[in-house]
């Protein structure tokens, strides 16, 4: 038996960050209702790569039912209504206020449904000065500074995937198994909220400290802002190198068993974390040297026997060919997909994960 099996989860959604968290129920053995606007999710339409259909989608949405519903109209409204009194949790990412004025006010839902568990998602919360402005991904990354501290030193760039919406589904999932926990305990529903600018900005709290710390973080690249050294370097031949000293002995293993000069391991420019960013173009320099001497692979063998972390830098062609990489594969209407399996893993009870539903024309 799945963990979430007999559960039943309404979720009037679209995008990201509400698809991940109810994706991740459905995983789980929840029952996941997907409610679609005539003319469906419309991130079915951000691109067709996966057997002719959008990757977004077909990642997100496996193992759901899916129901059309017009919800200006009564014959919509009612069908939600009867679908929510039979759920356990509701999910919605309409825009703040617009469910309430559909006729469903999550007070009147949660007073008629005591024992129902609620997620609403925004952009910016229910209250505050930027509650009614529309929000993406990239709109907080860039509102959050998120973009202010990363890529290089020329200009902010938005990170590669769609990190606030994925933190933000991420972050839901956990708050409604919290809930789901709590009313096996006193039966008690609950009413959750969550802001992917709120989101973010707990992500942020690292880089704001060192800002009002009076240590504003600068973007350099595949580099640590903290930490040296701890970034990208080129061997002699081959693809590039990430390593990342993590500790003073780590640089002291580092300087001795891959440099070649033990005594920067005490040298008071180098010998400390907080002196080799102060100094991070010398220590650089010096990794650097030690990187060009050799051949990539001698490299990475040498690191390996001083048990300095290390990484490849790759790309998504390294991606798909990785040995590390487990796949799943799902059905959908277009045709089976393969691709990346969810991190964690039951060992003793492998999973299998549901088709993706197609869309359905809307409920008369």
């Amino acid at each position: 038996m799945l963990p979430l099996e007999g559960l039943t989860v309404v979720a009037l959604e679209q995008a990201v960050a509400a698809p991940f968290a109810s994706s991740r129920l459905a995983d789980a053995g929840a029952k996941v209702i997907k409610i679609e606007r005539p003319g469906g999710d419309f991130a079915r339409g951000y691109d067709d790569v996966a057997a002719g259909q959008s990757s977004y989608f077909v990642w997100l949405n496996r193992g759901k039912e899916t129901e059309t519903l017009d919800l200006t109209t009564a014959p919509g409204k009612a069908r939600l209504e009867a679908l929510i009194e039979g759920a356990d949790v509701l999910i919605q990412n309409l825009k703040p206020g617009a469910f309430a004025r559909l006729g469903f006010a999550l007070e009147r839902l949660h007073d008629a449904y005591p024992r129902l568990i609620s997620c609403s998602i925004s952009g910016y919360g229910e209250e505050g000065p930027l509650s009614d402005r529309k929000a993406y991904d990239l709109l907080i990354q860039a509102e959050s500074g998120l973009c202010s501290i990363t890529g290089g030193p020329s200009e902010p760039a938005r990170v590669g995937v769609s990190i606030v919406d994925i933190a933000t589904g991420a972050t839901a999932h956990a708050a409604i198994l919290e809930a789901l926990i709590r009313r096996g305990i006193n039966g008690e529903g609950a009413r959750l909220s969550l802001s992917m600018f709120d989101v973010m900005a707990d992500w942020l709290t690292v880089p704001l400290l060192n800002h009002e710390g009076g240590k504003s973080p600068k973007r350099i690249g595949l580099a640590h802002p903290s930490i040296s050294p701890y970034g990208v370097f080129q061997p002699k031949s081959g693809p590039p190198i990430l390593i990342s000293i993590q500790s003073d002995r780590e640089w002291r293993l580092l300087a001795r068993d891959f440099i070649g000069d033990e005594s920067l391991g005490t040298d008071p420019r180098f010998a400390t974390n907080v002196a080799r960013v102060a100094n991070r173009a010398e220590t650089d320099a010096l990794v650097a040297a030690a990187f060009a001497r050799l051949e990539g692979d001698a490299a990475i063998a040498a690191l390996t026997r001083a048990d300095i972390a290390l990484a490849s830098v790759n790309d998504m062609a390294g991606l798909a060919a990785h040995p590390h990489l487990r796949r799943i594969t799902v059905e959908s209407p277009g045709g089976p997909v393969s691709y990346p399996a969810p991190g964690a893993r039951w060992l003793e009870a492998p999973r299998h994960y549901g088709p993706v539903p197609a869309l359905k024309d809307p409920e008369t």
